[in-house]
């Protein structure tokens, strides 16, 4: 029995002790996390957790079990502790600054606490939402076709309530007969402008070229603008005041005008969109005019009514006579009236009180300023319509002049002007050069090779050349159109262009014109051998075949001057060309091979650089000896006139024999032996 109860308490004892032996090992591996440094406080979180997580190993004991769990308690709370300061600290701190952010890359932005993979917690997703949500932002761009469309819809929104609402404020019928009609479309206008107000809250800006989407930045920069507080004047609940006054006042919505900035910001996009500028602003300025007259109608026909309709001849007759009471009848005299005194052009009844009298004196000065400014834009949008013809009709005026005051013969000068008729009637009489001179040289390359770079590419020996010669060639590129009969080329002649058939037929021709060798058509090119100077060319740079043109021919030209200095930049490409050139001509036997054996160009421009060092080498010698001869030959002169001098100072009687010492002008000593 005793031996039982020893055996029993020595099993207890050993069993406490490795109870004891894994909890200190779970404290200590515990204490070992907690005392990690600030600087790994990921690994520290992420260590906390796993030992949080931690499976007990021991169920022999409850005590044991206990103190396990009290240790995963323990660890979990401080967890849950530094997660709630790491929140707190990431909601105190300051936002950074934008233009710091410019130039501190996102490495040096405080990378988010890395999560556990097996215990995920909940704020670290809520913030992963709340960055996507944050990226995912919906920002409009002014340029976006989107953009525009909404502008449409809240330009539609404000002349609504610019026409009707001072329609319904002064024509009691129009406003009282469809008063459900208005309250809807009221309504509707109210919730375009508060979607307005929504959409200038997410509308993005250029800034350093780039768009602005931060939502903190475009609502501050909207705020601090004063169309904020006119678009927050517009959204004002004035209409509120229907439960005092009744519904039939709507000019408390006349807060609903402070808005017209979104129209004209929509004449001015769509201005810039459209096809027809010309005809826009025709329309857009009749639109203007049509506002005001409808707007001058309107406070003519309030003023009849204040002082009293029919009471004296100028204002609305009386109502009571059926001719003039209904609605439609109301609104056209009123506009009619409204129209000859703005435009000045009829009569009307003479005023008769202070008030009309006032009334028609503004009218007729605004009558006045709408008079001139139809004749200002209207003159200016005409003029506009008519600039290229007008250019090109000044043109043809002036080589008419000159053929005549030259003495043309007849047959020429209609030759020339059907030239000009064949230009206008098929739209080439543009100056491309001219036209797209305004734009930068990369917009100008991507036009060029969206017009040129197809019939470039059918060349022969352009094939396969790089992208970038290609782009230098298609922007120098001039085109030109021959009429029947003319020659391009001459057999003979020297190469200076070659050329590149968009439209027509070109006919190659014997030397009497008439006899014809072949048929050249649209992408054909020739011209291109002279003009590369290729070593062993038997005809050199001279053409070798006369072309003619049988009907009107529109041609590329690409000038020998304009080539050398597209491919200077690229010497591959330049290798290229030649040899291709070298192939075509082999394939016509018009190459020497004695003389292609010769000097290369490469060879022969070192050679003459050679030449040119050598001769300043030369130059800078020839100098040298100029000037040591020049400096001997001054010193000669000096101790010439020293010796002079001397010789003076001793008399003419008295001559030494010897030798006598001078000092030259440069300071050195001679010696001069006179013999007697």
């Amino acid at each position: 029995m005793t031996g039982q109860v020893l055996e029993e308490s020595t099993d207890l004892t050993v069993h406490r002790l490795s109870v004891k032996t894994s909890m200190e090992e779970d404290s200590e591996r515990a204490d070992s996390t907690l005392s990690r440094g600030l600087s790994i406080c990921d690994d520290t979180s992420s260590e906390l957790q796993r030992v949080a997580t931690l499976e007990p190993r021991g169920l022999n004991s409850r005590n044991s079990f206990r103190g396990r769990g009290a240790l995963s308690r323990l660890v979990s709370m401080v967890v849950t502790l530094r997660e709630w300061a790491h929140k707190s600290l990431q909601e105190e701190e300051e936002r950074p600054d934008s233009f710091l952010e410019r130039f501190r890359g996102p490495e040096l932005r405080m990378a988010p606490s890395r999560i556990s993979s097996n215990r995920p917690d909940q704020h670290n997703s809520d913030n992963g939402i709340k960055t996507k949500k944050k990226s995912d932002a919906f920002i409009l761009a002014p340029a976006d076709d989107l953009y525009y469309h909404w502008l449409l819809v809240i330009a539609t929104a404000v002349l609504y309530n610019w026409c009707l609402l001072v329609a319904r404020a002064c024509f009691d019928e129009l406003q009282t007969n469809n008063y459900i009609v208005w309250l809807v479309l009221d309504y509707l206008s109210d919730l375009v402008y508060i979607l307005d107000t929504c959409v200038r809250l997410r509308t993005g800006f250029l800034e350093q070229g780039l768009l602005v989407k931060d939502l903190k930045k475009l609502r501050d920069t909207y705020i601090r603008t004063l169309q904020f507080k006119l678009d927050l004047l517009s959204i004002i609940p004035t209409d509120l005041a229907y439960i005092a006054t009744g519904i039939h006042v709507p000019e408390l919505r006349f807060n609903r005008l402070m808005r017209f900035s979104r129209m004209f910001e929509f004449f001015d996009r769509t201005e810039t969109r459209t096809s027809y500028p010309n005809t826009f602003r025709i329309s857009n300025l009749v639109l203007y005019i049509l506002v005001i007259i409808h707007w001058n109608a309107c406070i003519y026909f309030a003023i009849s009514k204040s002082l009293g309709f029919g009471s004296d001849q100028w204002v609305y007759p009386n109502m009571s006579d059926p001719e003039f009471g209904t609605l439609t009848r109301e609104y056209v005299y009123c506009l009619y009236w409204s129209t000859l005194t703005l435009t000045t052009i009829g009569e009307m009844p003479a005023p008769v009180r202070d008030e009309e009298y006032l009334f028609v004196i503004f009218d007729f000065l605004v009558g006045v300023l709408i008079f001139a400014t139809i004749v200002g834009n209207v003159g200016s949008m005409i003029s506009n319509m008519n600039a290229t013809r007008a250019e090109f009709q000044a043109r043809i005026d002036a080589i008419k002049h000159y053929m005549q005051f030259r003495k043309v013969s007849k047959e020429l000068e209609a030759r020339v002007i059907k030239w000009f008729d064949y230009l206008w009637t098929n739209k080439k009489a543009i100056d491309e050069q001219e036209v797209l001179k305004n734009l930068p040289n990369k917009l100008r390359a991507e036009i060029a090779i969206n017009v040129h770079l197809e019939t470039l590419k059918k060349v022969q020996i352009f094939q396969d050349c790089e992208a970038g010669l290609l782009v230098e060639l298609v922007l120098k590129l001039r085109p030109q159109v021959f009429s029947p009969g003319d020659y391009i080329c001459r057999k003979g002649d020297i190469g200076k262009e070659m050329y590149i058939i968009k439209e027509g037929r070109l006919a190659v021709v014997a030397d009497d014109g008439v006899t014809q060798f072949a048929l050249l058509t649209s992408g054909s090119c020739f011209g291109e051998i002279s003009i590369l100077n290729i070593k062993g060319s038997k005809m050199g740079n001279r053409r070798t075949a006369n072309i003619r043109s049988i009907g009107y021919s529109d041609l590329f030209c690409l000038s020998k001057d304009d080539l050398m200095e597209a491919v200077m930049e690229y010497p591959d490409a330049k290798k290229v060309l030649e040899e291709r050139g070298r192939e075509i001509l082999r394939k016509e036997g018009l190459l020497d091979n004695l003389r292609a054996g010769g000097l290369t160009g490469e060879q022969m421009e070192e050679k003459v650089e050679r030449l040119e060092a050598s001769l300043d080498t030369l130059q800078t010698r020839f100098a040298r000896l100029m000037g040591e001869y020049m400096a001997t030959q001054q010193r000669l002169k000096q101790r010439l006139t020293v010796l002079e001098s001397s010789l003076q100072c001793s008399g003419s009687g008295f001559l030494s024999d010897g030798n006598e010492s001078t000092i030259d002008g440069d300071g050195t000593r001679s010696e001069v032996n006179i013999q007697l």
